[in-house]
């Protein structure tokens, strides 16, 4: 077929016939009818092109392709609808010269046409790509199992390499325009090529499609499966009641709502919540986390306030039963009481208790709550390192729970409790938050009324609340969380004091909580004070309370024993009851010692007293600090110890003195850290009476800053350095000059037992001290 042949030609519309291949073709315009009818009549060869866009219904040769294919026509079938399928055999490739659409004798295009043979050159790359075109064509026919076995095998026997790509690209789904352009390639090795890399990406296609199909499918069983399996337990529940059960809960829940004066934003979200779990089956795991939302948020106290009491006597009359002394504090406590009486303001206070363990900060809130008839609820803060203990945390973690301030509330059972925040200043922060940033919110008045918890996920009011705030040290709480407070400072208990609340309180407690009430059982005043003098020395009472406790158990012990029927406890048997003295006199200096000072400090406790030793000796000038100092008091004792070097014409001391001994500062108690600025006069007391052989006077304590120029400046906690003192028995206190108006708060009956030496500088406290 080298010659140009003239044939009818048949228009094909998004079909390509390759040689080699039989396939049918639906015929039903009226010239391709008759195109169809002309081979027939002649012998059976008919040439086939496909059209460009097989929208077009009425085709010009522009229309078609130039390349197509000699088909012999094997059979023929007339249809019902009037049209014609014919099966037919692609014999060869042809390349149209010409393409007659003038309507000739038999009514049909008529095409003229060249033949294209195979260009065919095998070598080791096409039988490469023979190869490799075979395996992939057997992976896509696997994966898509649109061919049965037998017509695979006829595909391996084939040895024509270019009727075996035209056969393979005839049975993969390419699209019309790739077909076409495999049937234009007359090199084999080419088309091989061609075909290899179509067919590759069409492996791809058909696997993915296959996975996405496989998982649609698996998706579309797993939810008949819980559809049919919901069903299932719909009338499971409906014979077992549960259904009846979960309207009688909804319309439980719809009750509670109706009884309370919730805010119209919280009763719609509530409202949504109840239809989501009239909706859920009740093994649903998220039913579980929606009662508990709504059990929460519907016993929290929404609109429910008690009735204050600002009765001033009956306050009054409530603090003075619970506590002993603190006078300033309750002042301030009833001013308090007293404005909110006048003001009729509902916005709550804020207060912090700031003072020693055991001196009555806790109760005091018990106290103040009685007095102006609030409910009490306290949360403890020690050792809370974590933002969500305050503002709890949302309700997608598994356990979720509300914060410490909100379920306060829902253990007060109002909105205006007596909330007791305790030891707020033993909060930690790490990379869960800052427990104390989140305290700023509920404690700041201007903002506390719109207060957001996590799980409630709704502002909550906590204006009316009035927050009572403990802490042992202002020093650890923080500046911004400070500021929003009113401080109210509890000092020391003083010797009285503590005899007084043993009369008072400690001794009836205790003595009913051992079954000893019935019993002829008495501690005298003189025990009590001996108690406190040798047993016990720290600024609160429970310690006390626990010598007294250890006291009552042994006199139980011995009645249960039949051994007494009562006992009185006085000064002189104590030591049976409590064992030997753990506090001796000899604890301070009573006698003038050369290089050691009692020294004065304020601590978290309360006050206490700390001695300085000096020693010092030939040497090479070495200036030596040991006791676990801070670096404020080794900056003090370097400061204390460059005055001492610059009076040492002044003392009487060789100029080379200070090169040819050694200084060795030590402060006793070496376990417990010790810092601060308040032990310069003491130290340059100490290094002065080492290095001079000047013994100190004997009970003498004293407290003061000193500057490098030997000038004594004004310290804190007078008050509660001065009862250490007096507590262990000094009576003498040199102090700074500035501080003598602090000596008003020292209670009257001490401050008359104890004589002050106010001094300016170093020269008077060396002139005062040393003897």
């Amino acid at each position: 077929m080298d010659e140009l042949l003239t044939r009818p030609l048949l228009p094909l519309r998004g079909l390509i016939v390759f040689p080699g291949v039989v396939t049918n073709i639906d015929v039903g315009r009226e010239k391709s009818m008759h195109a169809v009818e002309a081979a027939m009549n002649r012998d059976k060869l008919l040439y086939v092109t496909a059209q460009k866009d097989a929208a077009v219904q009425e085709v010009v040769p522009s229309d078609l392709y130039t390349v197509g294919v000699v088909v012999e026509i094997k059979q023929t079938l007339r249809l019902p609808n009037g049209g014609m399928r014919i099966l037919v055999e692609g014999l060869a490739r042809v390349s149209f010269t010409d393409i007659d659409d003038a309507v000739t004798r038999a009514g049909c295009f008529v095409g003229t046409a060249k033949a294209l043979p195979d260009k065919l050159t095998i070598d080791l790359e096409t039988q490469a790509l023979e190869r490799l075109l075979r395996e992939t064509f057997e992976q896509w026919v696997l994966n898509n199992k649109k061919i049965s076995v037998e017509l695979l095998e006829g595909f391996k026997a084939e040895k024509n390499m270019g009727r075996l790509a035209d056969k393979i690209a005839n049975i993969v789904n390419f699209e019309l325009a790739i077909k076409q352009s495999l049937l234009a390639t007359v090199d084999v090795k080419e088309r091989l090529h061609d075909l290899y890399e179509r067919l590759v990406a069409e492996l791809e296609i058909s696997k993915l499609s296959k996975s996405i199909a496989q998982d649609v499918h698996k998706a579309v069983e797993k939810n008949q499966k819980d559809y049919f399996l919901r069903e299932q337990i719909k009338v499971i529940s409906k014979e077992l009641g549960e259904a009846e059960d979960i309207l009688a809960e909804v319309a439980e829940y719809r009750a509670k709502m109706a009884t309370l004066e919730l805010p119209q934003n919280v009763a719609e979200k509530l409202d949504k919540e109840i239809k989501r779990l009239a909706k859920m089956q009740p093994m649903v795991p998220e039913s579980a986390v929606v009662r508990n939302y709504l059990d929460l948020v519907l016993s929290l106290p929404w609109g429910i306030v008690s009735d204050d009491t600002y009765d001033m006597d009956y306050a009054q009359k409530v603090l003075d039963r619970d506590h002993y002394g603190l006078k300033k504090v309750k002042e301030r406590i009833l001013e308090f009481i007293a404005v909110r009486a006048l003001s009729k303001n509902t916005r709550g206070p804020i207060i912090c208790l700031v003072g020693p363990p055991g001196v009555g900060k806790t109760s005091l809130a018990h106290s103040v709550a009685e007095a102006v008839n609030r409910k009490f609820t306290r949360v403890s803060l020690g050792g809370v390192r974590d933002e969500a203990e305050i503002r709890g945390h949302r309700r997608t973690y598994v356990g979720a729970l509300p914060g410490r301030i909100i379920q306060g509330i829902q253990n007060a059972g109002c909105m205006n409790p007596l909330f007791l925040l305790d030891e707020v200043d033993k909060m930690a922060s790490d990379f869960k938050g800052d427990p104390a940033a989140a305290l700023l919110e509920a404690l700041d008045p201007e903002q506390n009324n719109t207060f957001a918890d996590h799980f409630v996920e709704f502002p909550f009011d906590l204006s009316q609340v009035f927050w009572i705030v403990t802490a042992n040290s202002m020093a650890t709480i923080p500046p911004a969380l400070l500021d929003r407070m009113e401080v109210i400072e509890l000092s020391s208990y003083t010797d009285e004091e503590k005899v007084q609340i043993a009369k008072c309180h400690l001794l009836p407690k205790n003595k009913k909580l051992n079954g000893l009430d019935g019993y002829r059982v008495a501690i005298s005043e003189k025990a009590i004070r001996r108690i406190i003098r040798d047993y016990t020395r720290e600024a609160g009472v429970r310690e006390l309370e626990r010598k007294i406790a250890n006291v009552y158990r042994k006199v139980a012990f011995k009645i249960a024993h039949g051994d007494c029927k009562g006992a009185i406890i006085n000064e002189n048997n104590l030591e049976k009851f409590l064992g030997p003295v753990i506090y001796k006199d000899d604890d301070i200096n009573i006698s003038s010692e050369v290089g050691v000072v009692n020294g004065l400090a304020w601590t978290s406790i309360g006050g206490e007293l700390l001695k300085v030793e000096v020693l010092v000796y030939k040497g090479k000038g070495n200036f030596a600090l040991t006791g676990q100092l801070g670096d404020v008091m080794k900056e003090s004792a370097q400061a204390a110890f460059t005055y001492v070097k610059s009076i040492g014409e002044e003392l009487g001391l060789p100029a080379d003195y200070f090169e040819t001994h050694d200084f060795h500062i030590h402060l006793p108690e070496g376990a417990v850290p010790k810092d601060g600025p308040s032990a310069g006069v003491t130290l340059i007391t100490a290094l002065v009476s080492a290095i001079t052989g000047r013994a100190v006077k004997e009970k003498l304590a004293m407290t003061g800053e000193i500057s490098l120029t030997g000038k004594v400046w004004p310290i804190g906690g007078l008050k509660e350095k001065v009862l250490a003192a007096y507590r262990y028995g000094v009576r003498t206190v040199l102090m700074p000059e500035r501080n003598l108006q602090d000596l008003e708060e020292v209670p009257a009956n001490i401050r008359a037992e104890m004589s002050y030496i106010p001094v300016k500088n170093a020269s008077q406290v060396l002139a005062n001290a040393l003897v």
